[in-house]
């Protein structure tokens, strides 16, 4: 009797371990979620300050703003570093949006940034990230604040950037949003100046909001 007990226990706790391991794997098998961003909610604001000798009684600050053209965010919800992400931005659709900007020089603000001298869109149409490593800071619930390294190209210039991403993933939808700051001489960008005396800062703000569905 003692020995069928003993058999019975040992297979109950057989069959115990295998549903852990069996558990186990698939969390380790499981592949991350793949998200397709919307570009009609996603988009990428850039804001562009003035520097130089007269800076404070001329020129003004402009703001660039655009959609993001396409991308995709692999999202692994238990383990974020085995996240991924890719986005895809049109130079040319990018564009002088700042309510401060006087309605005369927005042609000409926006042909300057799309000129040779800037962002070249002729010859480079597309600017892209791609992720490096991400690392969870807080998870509150469904929300994850993250930081996303990888390498963000220009010009065809590529450098590493890091950027704190803030995440929410609700009603089948992915949300996200963050910011960072370049130096535009990092990719080959010389800021324009006026006589020397005004100029645009070599360190650009962007900030930007994605919205993506599997």
């Amino acid at each position: 009797m003692m020995q069928s007990q003993s058999y019975s226990a040992g297979l109950i706790s057989g069959a115990a371990l295998a549903f852990i391991a069996l558990v186990a794997l698939s969390r380790v098998n499981a592949m991350p979620v793949a998200y397709h961003v919307d570009p009609a909610k996603s988009r990428v604001t850039i804001a562009v300050g003035k520097a130089g000798a007269l800076s404070f009684i001329a020129g003004h600050t402009h703001e660039v703003s655009g959609p993001i053209e396409s991308g995709t965010v692999d999202l692994d919800p238990d383990d974020p570093s085995r996240s991924h992400v890719r986005l895809v931005i049109a130079a040319s659709a990018l564009e002088i949006s700042g309510a401060d900007e006087p309605p005369d020089d927005r042609p000409k603000v926006q042909q300057a940034m799309q000129s040779d001298k800037v962002l070249d869109v002729a010859r480079h149409r597309r600017i892209t990230f791609e992720s490096t490593g991400i690392t969870t800071k807080r998870r509150t619930g469904a929300a994850l604040d993250l930081v996303v390294a990888g390498r963000l190209t220009i010009r065809d210039v590529t450098q590493p950037v890091t950027a704190p991403v803030h995440v929410e993933v609700a009603n089948g939808q992915l949300i996200a949003s963050g910011r960072f700051a370049i130096k535009q001489t990092a990719f080959g960008i010389e800021p324009i100046s006026v006589g020397g005396v005004v100029a645009v800062k070599d360190t650009l703000d962007i900030a930007f909001s994605i919205a993506a569905r599997p």
